[in-house]
């Protein structure tokens, strides 16, 4: 899987390069597809049984599931981008956030990021799932950012692209009674949430969930595997690794 995660993590860093205002999302999702390929990898979600694309990416509103079309980014978009990649028998799974050459949502933004980091944290042997919906909850909603979902969550993954268990962006639970995490469980831990509602709708197209409210969502993303006393990031945002002094 550290191989496969780290094409994603490639695959990931030079789409997110080639997004501008003017690219439509057919074109971004073309290119992330001819990416993986050349790294004789699989595109994930093309395994998923009726879709048809390397990417998921959604704009504004959008949560998840987003279908790439004709439409075009446009500057001050809330632009969201999720992949997958299959190699050698596994699979791994990543998505980032971010606005289109506008600052209008760095608090919103950052907090999704700091939860994530947060819920990475807790990815460790003796933790429960528990643990890591608590840390992303207390990060989200515990600092008035907006509502975390309720009906979509991270999940384990690897031969399969969506495994047990299930990551709740929310305390549902007792800690305790939560699945206990295991040593080199791999798991693909997803920030999500909206700055309004937690509510939901499908739009007609089958596959796209937006904010009933119309207000902007956000989702980050990253494979890791569960460790003693730190998880193993599989999936690093690289344009983070590079600017570090």
């Amino acid at each position: 899987m550290k191989k496969g995660g780290m094409i994603l993590a490639e695959v990931m860093h030079k789409t997110k390069n080639l997004v501008s205002p003017g690219i439509s999302l057919f074109e971004i999702d073309k290119f992330a597809d001819d990416l993986i390929t050349k790294n004789k990898a699989k595109p994930s979600f093309k395994m998923v049984k009726g879709y048809n694309w390397a990417t998921c990416i959604n704009l504004n509103e959008g949560i998840v599931h987003g279908l790439p079309d004709k439409t075009r980014v446009q500057r001050g978009d809330l632009i969201s981008i999720d992949m997958g990649v299959y190699f050698e028998g596994y699979h791994t799974d990543m998505s980032f956030s971010w606005e289109i050459d506008t600052n209008n949502h760095e608090g919103f933004l950052t907090a999704g990021r700091v939860a994530l980091d947060e819920a990475i944290k807790n990815a460790v042997v003796g933790n429960r799932v528990g643990d890591i919906s608590l840390a992303i909850q207390k990060n989200i909603e515990g600092k008035g950012v907006g509502s975390c979902a309720r009906n979509l969550t991270g999940h384990g993954v690897g031969k399969k692209l969506h495994e047990e268990p299930f990551l709740p962006c929310f305390l549902a639970l007792d800690i305790k009674d939560t699945p206990l995490l295991r040593p080199n469980q791999a798991l693909a831990i997803e920030i999500i949430y909206m700055q309004g509602s937690s509510r939901t709708v499908t739009e007609t197209n089958g596959w796209t969930i937006s904010t009933a409210d119309g207000k902007i969502s956000s989702l980050f993303e990253k494979t890791v595997l569960v460790g003693e006393g730190e998880a193993k990031d599989l999936t690093p945002y690289l344009w983070e690794v590079v600017n570090k002094p």
